[in-house]
């Protein structure tokens, strides 16, 4: 197959479907004729994203609510979609994210920091890295566990993971969410050979610097709009010299779930607008 036509029709659930990527993803996959189920712990932001899809597209899309880190709520869900839509073909985990608890005000210690352990890594709340890194690790271990079963059963599917570039080079300031990341990289290895005669793909895509309500904080100054100094300074290590858009991810996610990529599975691409290949000089 060189083409996209064998999408056409098939159910793919995107969890975090809700946020800025998971928005872009569902309407970038209607596209090419893909139905979305839109899973989010905000139900009001699942059903609008698919209202949008559809009402855009014309293709079905449906916004569940689900919570990630919640196994009965998953088991929930998965009997509606297969009792009320279909099967599943395709997983997106895209639920995911960091918080300022689990964020360090500076980005090193210096020997000038010493009596300032607590805005370090000493000063990390235990509670909010948890919550970081159980998001984006166990809310794509858990939701993988529940939805793809029948895909294992049917010996047909795709998974694809959203990771992240810290996953290969941790980002100051963020070890829960880094740490996280490594983490989905290494499952994504795992369970593409756990899977592997079953018939099942798992893949990742690795975003670089896109702008979401999660770093926002982070890259944008809230009273001015202007880019904060890590902002600036993300920008002048991406070779291209923007932030990416959320829409960039969409074509990756369509090579990965179509069968062009049929022997491809265990590999996280980066989509980074050259991030990963400069080396700061």
């Amino acid at each position: 197959m060189n083409d996209l036509k064998d999408l056409k029709g098939k159910l793919c659930v995107i969890t975090g479907g809700g946020g800025v990527i998971g928005s872009s993803l569902a309407h970038g996959l209607a596209g090419a004729g893909i139905r979305t189920v839109i899973l989010d712990i905000v139900e009001d932001a699942a059903r609008k994203v698919a209202a949008s899809v559809k009402e855009e597209t014309g293709v079905e899309s449906y916004g569940l609510k689900a919570n990630v880190l919640d196994r009965e709520s998953l088991e929930e869900v998965r009997k509606k979609i297969n009792g009320e839509i279909s099967e599943i073909d395709f997983l997106i985990n895209g639920a995911g994210g960091n918080s300022p608890q689990a964020t360090t005000k500076m980005e090193e210690l210096t020997e000038n920091d010493l009596g300032d352990l607590e805005n370090s890594f000493f000063g990390l709340e235990l509670e909010g890295f948890q919550k970081v890194f159980d998001l984006n690790f166990m809310g794509t271990l858990l939701p993988t566990m529940v939805l793809s079963r029948k895909m294992v059963e049917r010996q047909k599917g795709v998974i694809l993971n959203i990771s992240s570039m810290n996953a290969y080079k941790p980002l100051t300031k963020i070890p829960a969410y880094s740490a996280a990341k490594a983490s989905v990289n290494n499952f994504t290895e795992w369970l593409a050979v756990h899977f592997a005669k079953a018939g099942v793909r798992v893949n990742a895509i690795a975003p670089g610097f896109f702008l979401t309500n999660q770093n926002r904080f982070l890259l944008v100054d809230e009273a001015s709009g202007d880019l904060t100094d890590r902002g600036k300074k993300i920008i002048n290590n991406t070779p291209m010299g923007t932030f990416g858009e959320p829409g960039d991810i969409t074509g990756t996610a369509l090579y990965l779930l179509s069968d062009m990529s049929h022997f491809i599975t265990g590999i996280c691409i980066p989509v980074d607008g050259g991030y990963s290949a400069f080396g700061g000089v």
